[in-house]
């Protein structure tokens, strides 16, 4: 069966992509969907249409859109003080900071804006540790990782594409194949300071990696006298149906970093660590003009305590278990077309045969109204909101099931 060629966009998106068209530069490859509004896991584009949002934004909005515990957050804050420089002190900086760590490993946070330079902040405390100790500097990264798009964070990401043009690469790094600790510590060599890896790869294409992976990097990392630093930029803060992905396995890293859906929107980035690896990153040896922001605090506050109110966790974990039957029915009734389901909690990946159908799947999945994305070219990462109802699953899944069929 044939799909319909696409709905074209109507007269007030058509406009906004034509001005985008004019004056952004084109890093993006966007779709022609112009999103106006957004409600929990439901959005609206610029001519009143509705569709189901099942990529969350990049995995920002893990409460949903116009989160109201959030919104409320934001409205507050803005409406009292909207931003503080790091030379005084804030309710909402510190309010945060207290939240990540009386909820985690850590004993000490530094804030930031985003994923990147959250990892910056992770690879900048691994440099003054390993400088402590004979100046040790590299650091050992997944191929097929991905940790943003500064210099220090393209040359940590395990992916070629992303560094391509802009070599030569900032040295220091090493790379092993995800999942296989045994090729973390053959990589490992005499000046080598930190591991540094996400305990699910997201952009590399939803791969989890084998059982007791993360705990064979925690003893390896110990022998060693190195860092285990986790990037949980996606995979943190109710995505996988704990706090943090890394709670599954029972092993605690010295540094996390996360992002993206920390302030369910907003941008705000943080790094967590222990003292250890906290202890170099002393006064004066780094900053962010922006990191700590009021209003952007406030959010991560509300959407914190959002998920340890002891109901959005556990329902999360319900809609996961849905989410991932009625995934695992698609691949089954599809067998000449999908690959494999896989994920954990609201992280899934259903990798297609190959990357013309992936692309033409999620294409025909907007145009019938459900938003999705592909990563690693054939593989359709499905990241809807935590928060999103059990009516909206199964409506999700008929409009992927459709998109599969034709």
């Amino acid at each position: 069966m044939s799909a319909p060629p696409p709905e074209p966009p109507g007269p007030k998106s058509a406009a906004i992509i034509a001005r985008n068209q004019r004056y952004l530069i084109p890093t993006y490859a966007r779709s022609d969907v112009v999103i106006a509004r957004g409600r929990g896991a439901e959005i609206w584009d610029a001519d009143g249409r509705r569709r189901l949002d099942w990529f969350s934004s990049i995995l920002c909005t893990n409460l949903g859109h116009c989160h109201p515990a959030v919104t409320a957050a934001i409205q507050r804050q803005a409406e009292t003080v909207v931003h503080v420089s790091n030379i005084q002190h804030s309710e909402p900086q510190s309010r945060l900071a207290e939240l990540l760590v009386e909820n985690s490993f850590g004993d000490a946070v530094f804030l930031c804006n985003s994923g990147a330079e959250a990892n910056e902040a992770a690879i900048k405390a691994a440099r003054r540790y390993g400088h402590a100790r004979g100046g040790r500097y590299e650091v050992v990264t997944a191929l097929g990782s991905f940790h943003g798009r500064t210099f220090a964070a393209i040359a940590a990401t395990g992916q070629e594409k992303v560094r391509r043009g802009f070599e030569p690469s900032l040295p220091g790094f090493r790379y092993a194949p995800f999942g296989d600790s045994a090729a973390v510590e053959a990589a490992i060599g005499p000046h080598t300071v930190a591991v540094l890896v996400e305990p699910v790869q997201g952009e590399g294409g939803v791969v989890v990696p084998p059982e007791g992976y993360l705990a064979r990097l925690r003893e390896i990392c110990d022998r060693h006298d190195l860092l285990l630093m986790l990037d949980e930029v996606q995979t943190g803060c109710g995505r996988t149906g704990t706090l943090w992905a890394h709670e599954q396995t029972g092993v605690a890293p010295d540094v996390m970093t996360l992002a993206k859906s920390l302030g369910n929107g907003v941008p705000v980035g943080a790094m967590v660590a222990n003292r250890r690896a906290a202890a170099g990153l002393d006064l004066g040896s780094h900053g962010s003009t922006f990191g700590g922001n009021c209003v952007t605090n406030a959010a991560a506050v509300a959407t914190i305590e959002t998920l340890l109110d002891g109901r959005t966790l556990p329902r999360a974990r319900e809609a996961a278990a849905r989410l991932r039957a009625g995934l695992d029915a698609l691949g089954t009734r599809h067998p000449d077309l999908v690959r494999e389901v896989r994920g954990l909690g609201m992280l899934c990946g259903m990798e297609l045969v190959d990357a013309d159908r992936a692309k033409a799947v999620a294409a025909r999945a907007l145009d019938l109204g459900l938003l999705l994305n592909v990563t690693a070219e054939r593989v359709l990462r499905i990241a809807p909101p935590i928060v999103i109802t059990d009516p909206q699953i199964d409506e999700g899944l008929d409009l992927l099931g459709k998109a599969l069929a034709e």
